[in-house]
């Protein structure tokens, strides 16, 4: 069974967020954590080991993660907005410079 467990979450912002109240948080030191999920790095990655990993057959979400981390924790996104923005880098909406 999959489970996203957020207990005991330890929440901090980026070092580049300065005092600014908008800034997006991520789970520090607790436990957000995606357990028992299989990750996978995409196809065009190779052998590198700085790459974002999502996990499978979550249902609803879309957990992804920092491959230099695999312990650490998984952003999670709803699955049609993971969808959309995958759909938008095919089309090159995101370029890479």
């Amino acid at each position: 069974m999959l489970v996203a467990d957020l207990t005991n979450v330890s929440w901090r912002k980026s070092s580049y967020s300065g005092q600014g109240g908008d800034c997006v948080e991520v789970a520090g030191c607790g436990r957000a954590y995606v357990v028992g999920a299989n990750w996978r790095k995409a196809s065009y990655s190779g052998a590198q080991s700085e790459c974002v990993e999502v996990a499978v057959g979550v249902p609803c979400v879309v957990p992804v993660r920092d491959s230099k981390d695999p312990g650490g924790p998984a952003l999670l996104f709803p699955a049609d907005a993971w969808s959309s923005f995958v759909a938008a880098v095919k089309i090159g909406e995101f370029p890479a410079s």
